[in-house]
């Protein structure tokens, strides 16, 4: 099947390989704590008291599982499959917390596509600096095909 017979036809990046892989990293920062808190209302103490956060089993201040999960958001809607890529399902499991001022990297790989809709089903991982799995899992995602600004008029 072409690209123009299937459900990949206008997809900007076009359709996935088995095996394809793409990654990007962040250090994350109390800013993103911030920011998160400010979307959700999320003020857990592990989050924002140092010292709850040192006597707690993590030692350290974390960051919220939305900002260790948020790497993989944009690893799927910027790199691949890529723009115009939505979640449709995730099984994520929050392996080892996160905290300020680490350096994490989201990596998917494309496991399955499907011929008739733009579909893929990937593995996800977060990994820190040290290279240590903070969260795996997999995932579902749905790519529709985005008009171009000549398109769209």
């Amino acid at each position: 099947m072409t690209d123009e017979m299937d459900g990949w036809a206008g997809v900007i990046k076009g359709k996935p390989s088995l095996g394809q892989s793409a990654e990007r990293s962040h250090t994350t920062s109390m800013e993103d704590i911030e920011a998160f808190t400010r979307m959700t209302g999320d003020r857990n103490p592990l989050h924002y008291d140092r010292a709850v956060a040192e006597a707690s089993p993590f030692g350290k201040l974390i960051v919220q599982g939305g900002v260790t999960t948020g790497i993989l958001n944009a690893v799927v809607a910027e790199d691949l499959p890529g723009p115009g890529t939505v979640f449709l399902g995730v099984e994520w499991k929050f392996v080892k917390a996160v905290g300020v001022d680490e350096t994490i990297t989201g990596r998917v790989e494309i496991t399955e596509v499907r011929d008739d809709k733009p579909i893929c089903k990937m593995t996800t991982t977060v990994r820190n600096g040290d290279g240590d799995v903070c969260l795996s899992g997999t995932a579902t995602t749905y790519t529709m095909p985005l008009a171009t600004p000549a398109e769209a008029q």
